[in-house]
């Protein structure tokens, strides 16, 4: 038996459950009282928690500032909000939203000290200069079930455009000194949400799970999301606009799904990702297509290419057992061969991406034509932790069987 050898990266401290956005006041108190909050544009700041907590903070006497954003963050918004308040002596800051409004706030909070701008330390596209920091506290909220940013040191941003972009600014200072996920913040999440964050969620954890890195405490972590996904997410997407499942039924689902969410951060941080993600970063930079629907898209046509490539050029590979044992375990068909278990598992996902109506590529704009580029740009780092390397003709294979 091999001798088991891993490492792993700094957690969040992590505050899970209903009602626990009550907290917030108080770990913000930890570090000062001058607090700079990132959100969307609409659903978390025109709700009443929104009036409940800046109540909170006036009754505290923590100074607080205030910066929406819409849409995925880019480099110029980050760099404008950190020119605006850099000079303001803030304490912390914090970000309530979907992974757009983490990932800004988890870059802001790296730059306010220094007023640096994000293009000194954007991966590929910046100046290369060493990040050393110091940031500014960061504590992450999220209100969708997706993207584990509040678990991870990873700030993506984009540049949409046609010659776009979406890179990382990276690094372990970065990480959330406090991730509160409430579950409770995800009540407002309308259908086509559900279904771009809940496969996202899937797809980290399945990617996770099957990276090369992979090892015993992530795959037991990837495995535990996926049950949950498996109990919560098609139900909780079904049921968010009926009449049919009562509040506790819901509640389990929102918080199941956060969980699993959470989980998917979690193990992408410490093992990376695979091929599904390594497109996702190209259509999200050369198109306006968000990134959970990107994943959702590519995620069947994926795990089959990697399943047929396994089976024809790595036939041993630890690759296959473990899709199957994913099988096994979404069809609920424990007998399964390998062989059948694999079958089965692609056509889960097939299945699942059809009842939450994920849209194909072509929706969004993308031809044929536009498959040489969108390969030529797959992202390096993940692709190196597929379970297989993949080859040119199987990369625009995947592509084109997605439009």
């Amino acid at each position: 038996m091999q001798t088991i050898s891993f490492s792993l990266s700094r957690f969040p401290r992590i505050e899970f459950g209903a009602g626990k956005i009550q907290l917030l006041p108080e770990k913000i108190a930890l570090y000062g009282h001058r607090v700079l909050i990132i959100t969307g544009q609409h659903s978390f700041y025109g709700s009443p928690a929104w009036k409940q907590l800046t109540a909170q903070l006036d009754r505290l006497s923590i100074q607080w500032f205030h910066s929406r954003i819409s849409g995925e963050p880019s480099p110029e918004y980050v760099d404008r909000t950190v020119q605006e308040f850099h000079k303001q002596n803030i304490s912390c800051v914090v970000a309530i939203g979907g992974g757009s409004a983490l990932d800004a706030g988890k870059a802001i909070s790296g730059l306010l000290i220094t007023g640096d701008s994000v293009m000194n330390y954007l991966e590929g596209v910046g100046a290369g200069k060493h990040y050393r920091g110091p940031a500014v506290p960061f504590i992450a909220l999220p209100t969708t079930a997706g993207t584990g940013s509040e678990a991870t040191k990873n700030a993506v941003l984009s540049h949409i455009a046609e010659d776009g972009y979406k890179k990382s600014f990276r690094d372990e200072q970065l990480i959330p000194q406090y991730a509160i996920v409430d579950p409770d913040l995800l009540i407002s999440c309308p259908k086509p949400l559900i279904a771009a964050n809940g496969m996202d969620a899937l797809t980290q954890l399945l990617e996770s799970y099957l990276s090369t890195k992979a090892n015993p405490l992530t795959d037991a972590l990837a495995l535990s999301g996926l049950e949950r996904v498996l109990d919560s997410l098609l139900f909780w997407y079904q049921s968010s606009t009926g009449a049919s499942s009562t509040e506790p039924e819901l509640a389990l689902a929102r918080a199941n799904m956060a969980y699993a969410a959470l989980l998917s951060g979690i193990t992408l941080a410490q093992v990376g990702l695979g091929s599904v993600h390594g497109l996702a970063s190209p259509l999200g930079a050369f198109f306006p297509i968000p990134h959970g629907v990107a994943c959702g898209t590519v995620l069947t046509e994926a795990v089959r290419i990697n399943i047929q490539a396994m089976q024809q050029r790595e036939p041993d590979n630890i690759g296959l057992s473990k899709y199957a044992h994913i099988g096994r375990l979404l069809s609920k068909k424990p007998e399964l061969s390998d062989h059948k278990a694999l079958q089965a598992l692609v056509d889960f996902l097939s299945d699942w991406s059809q009842k939450m109506t994920i849209a194909p590529l072509s929706e969004f704009g993308i031809s044929e034509q536009d498959i040489p580029r969108l390969v030529a740009n797959i992202s390096p780092s993940s692709m190196q932790t597929n379970p297989i390397i993949l080859t040119q003709e199987e990369k625009e294979t995947l592509v084109r069987n997605c439009l």
